[in-house]
């Protein structure tokens, strides 16, 4: 298939519903290849899809109509555009984490991920012809079995957008319930237990360009109106947008815009379980066996199918533990034992085969994120060289589980989860279905590269040692990627990495990001001049390379870094890195808005931030991690109150955090008195100053100098004088709520304790350790 430019695909979509027509039958022969033929060659369409197109040309094109009688023109000169209907359908997986995390192994929450990424990316685009490489035929098949004729009812281009874990597509008008029904069915089909909603409504094409709009064009609710209202509470929650005058937000709310919120509102309502039209609430709902003495699953949730007990003379026969497993844990299990390649789909295993299950994961590719990493590093060669360094690629396998992640620094591991700022109120500001679907592959391709840059760039492979269990013993030896993908989908990402190095690769997914949104297009993404940030004000670190506070990405990636031991439930990291992110998102927040929070002349900030937490000193928390610090790490003393850590971090902090680290390092600070330091910073003020300076003159001349550069100046400069106030910082900050008192917060904080955490996870030792190891024993076919 020729696969075209946003504008022409979306012109085919709009033409191939016209064509169709309102009924299950098309109402003129449309030929798609020529379509696409015609379009890619500048030539001529034929008669009489010609005045087809011509509208449909002339729709995309039609200046925003200021008064209501121009709309109205537009009615009677484009009566087809007025009286016709298409459809608009969006949907996809909803409550993803309660089906991903409710096992508690990492190879069946990576088999849960790895089956929802293939329907999203692979099944569902299937329906309508869109082959990342091969066709489908398994999932042709089902569709013209459950939904006769819909497959013929759809095309490629009609897809707007479908890589960010949900769809939106156009369709035929006669096909909206039947699109919703099956992309609902087959989740549930496929995974039995996961939750999944999709909702459709039919528009005038007229409506694509100019929002929803009266039968009667006359009552439509135009610019005259919103002119004489535009002050009022309601009409203000609807149409207000940040930094956009009246008149922009109002024809930006008045496009498709308008259709996809609409929708956006339906699919809210139907995933709460209100009924739909035409279509009874939970179509396809998961069952869930409810008897109560019925042998369950591990996750204890599930009706068992099979007690998978292991031959001492044939090992294929079971499973590591002798399981009981239901049907959907054991397709999550297949499905990430194929994702690992430790199964093959042509191939499968003799503990599954012997099931004899009418559901088989043959058919349609499943592809894991450790093979898309390896397609990344092939077409970036530096990269490559610098991952692999004289490693053989071929030789190196994909870890299987947390203790081999964990094997690569001394047991620990770090979750790091990221999503993308702003993006609510950059969505809306488009306007049209064109532009939805070009954003919605911009920020797939630079969340999906800048995940495999960080990796590439920070990680290299690692050979497993020591491992001691009977069910690893045998890997030792083995090389592996010491990474773990759970899931990249639209701007979310979820990854596992060593614990040395999450903040440098956390760090480097943020600012790759931004680059990449802006080396593609600096016109849409790049934000106004008039919102340039002050660095002195935003950043706390005051360092080399400051950044200048312009060319700023209007979208950014806010991130939680969980750094834990690789025994840690991972339902519980997960909901503990999930608080980081919150955390870390509500600080961008406060920055987006550092003139009205911090000083009038601080600007907006629009770049990434991270909020780390480390448990080594504290395994288990029982509160959520706000809580944990606003109680035990908030003190006040002698009437100052005293933060005892300083995150979240902007980017360029985490960098200068970093250097801090190396700072100490360098210093070769005893690490005795690191602790008794942190000790002192409860005590007050004055008594951690006395205490870290007489700690620091202690030492030699010169490993003072590295201190002085990369802690005390670039963090710790008084506010008042031209001394240092090490280890604090004065913080101030405006308080926006008109119900709380009028007087800034203000407080002392400090990194140190960030420091001392982070301390045995960055030593010098450890990683000129690895990096001779990699030098020397590499694996050569």
């Amino acid at each position: 298939m020729t696969h075209l430019d946003p504008e022409n695909s979306i012109k085919i979509a709009l033409v191939w519903c016209l064509a169709w027509g309102q009924e299950r039958q098309p109402q003129q022969e449309v030929n798609p290849n020529q379509l696409r033929e015609a379009l890619s060659q500048n030539q001529p369409i034929s008669e009489p899809l010609q005045s087809l197109f011509q509208q449909v040309e002339a729709l995309l094109k039609m200046p925003f109509p200021e008064k209501i009688n121009d709309l109205q023109n537009y009615t009677q000169q484009y009566p087809q555009l007025w009286g016709s209907q298409i459809g608009l359908v969006y949907g996809g997986a909803t409550k993803i984490k309660q089906y991903v995390f409710e096992a508690a192994k990492l190879p069946d929450i990576r088999g849960a991920s790895a089956l929802l990424d293939r329907i999203n990316l692979i099944d569902i685009p299937a329906f309508f012809g869109e082959y990342e490489e091969k066709k489908s035929v398994t999932v042709e098949q089902w569709l013209d079995q459950e939904f006769p004729d819909l497959r013929f009812a759809l095309i490629p281009e009609l897809l707007v957008y479908y890589k960010g874990g949900n769809i939106l597509a156009f369709c035929p008008a006669a096909f909206v319930e039947d699109l919703c029904n099956a992309i609902e069915k087959r989740y549930t089909e496929e995974t039995l237990t996961a939750n999944s909603c999709a909702v459709g409504a039919r528009f005038k094409p007229l409506e694509v360009r100019f929002g929803l709009l009266k039968n009667e064009i006359k009552q439509t609710f135009w610019l005259e109106k919103y002119n004489n209202n535009k002050d009022k509470d309601l009409v203000k929650a609807y149409f207000t947008q940040e930094d956009t005058d009246p008149i922009t937000a109002f024809k930006n709310r008045k496009s498709f815009n308008e259709l996809v919120t609409h929708l956006a509102i339906k699919f809210n309502q139907r995933r709460s379980g209100n009924d739909t039209e035409k279509r009874p609430s939970r179509r396809y709902p998961p069952m869930f066996e409810t008897h109560p003495f019925l042998v369950r699953d591990e996750s204890d949730r599930r009706l068992a199918i099979h007690h998978f007990i292991t031959p001492p003379e044939d090992s294929s026969q079971g499973l590591p533990g002798d399981p009981f497993l239901s049907e959907s844990l054991i397709r999550k299990r297949i499905v990430g034992h194929i994702a690992k390649r430790e199964a093959f789909q042509e191939n499968l295993p003799n503990w599954f085969k012997n099931l004899r299950l009418n559901w088989q994961p043959t058919g349609v590719l499943i592809k894991s994120w450790v093979e898309e990493f390896e397609d990344y590093l092939e077409n970036n060669i530096h990269l490559k060289q610098k991952y692999y360094g004289k490693n053989n690629p071929n030789l190196i396998k994909e870890a299987l589980s947390l203790r081999e992640l964990g094997n690569v620094n001394k047991g620990f591991v770090a979750y790091i989860y990221a999503d993308g700022n702003n993006m609510g109120g950059y969505i809306q500001t488009i306007q049209t279905p064109q532009e939805y679907q070009k954003f919605s592959q911009d920020i797939f391709e630079a969340t999906e590269k800048s995940v495999y840059k960080a990796l590439a760039q920070h990680l290299m492979p690692h050979q497993l040692n020591n491992l001691t269990d009977p069910d690893n013993i045998k890997r030792n030896g083995e090389w592996i990627h010491p990474f773990e993908i759970v899931t990249i989908g639209g701007d979310d990402v979820l990854v596992i990495v060593p614990a040395n190095k999450a903040l440098e690769i956390a760090k480097t997914i943020g600012e790759e990001f931004e680059k990449i949104l802006l080396n593609k297009d600096p016109d849409k993404y790049k934000v106004d001049k008039k919102y340039d940030y002050e660095p002195k004000i935003i950043h706390r670190y005051q360092g080399q390379n400051l950044p200048s506070g312009s060319n700023q990405c209007k979208l950014s990636m806010s991130t939680g870094v969980l750094i834990t031991a690789e025994n840690t439930p991972i339902y519980y990291a997960e909901d503990l890195v999930s608080q980081l992110l919150k955390s870390a998102k509500e600080k961008a927040k406060i920055l987006k808005t550092a003139d009205k929070k911090l000083d009038k002349n601080a600007g907006k900030y629009y770049g990434g931030t991270i909020d780390f937490f480390t448990m080594k000193s504290v395994t288990m928390l029982a509160s959520s991690i706000k809580e944990f610090r606003e109680q035990g790490l908030t003190k006040e003393v002698r009437g100052q109150k005293l933060q005892l850590y300083a995150a979240p971090y902007t980017l360029y902090e985490i960098g200068g955090l970093l250097e801090s680290l190396k700072a100490l390092h360098e210093a070769k600070f005893p690490r005795s008195q690191l602790y008794q330091i942190r000790s002192f910073l409860e005590q007050g003020k004055h008594t951690a100053i006395l205490n870290y300076r007489y700690f620091r003159v202690r030492l030699k001349s010169d490993a003072q100098i590295p201190l002085k550069e990369h802690f005390e100046e670039p963090w710790c400069n008084a506010k008042t004088n031209p001394g240092n106030i090490a280890p604090w910082m004065y913080y101030e900050e405006k308080e926006t709520d008109p119900k709380k008192s009028s007087e800034p917060k203000k407080f002392y904080e400090t990194i140190w304790r960030d420091l001392v955490d982070l301390y045995p996870f960055s030593e010098a030792s450890e990683t000129s350790e690895v990096e001779t190891l990699h030098a020397t024993s590499l694996p050569t076919e």
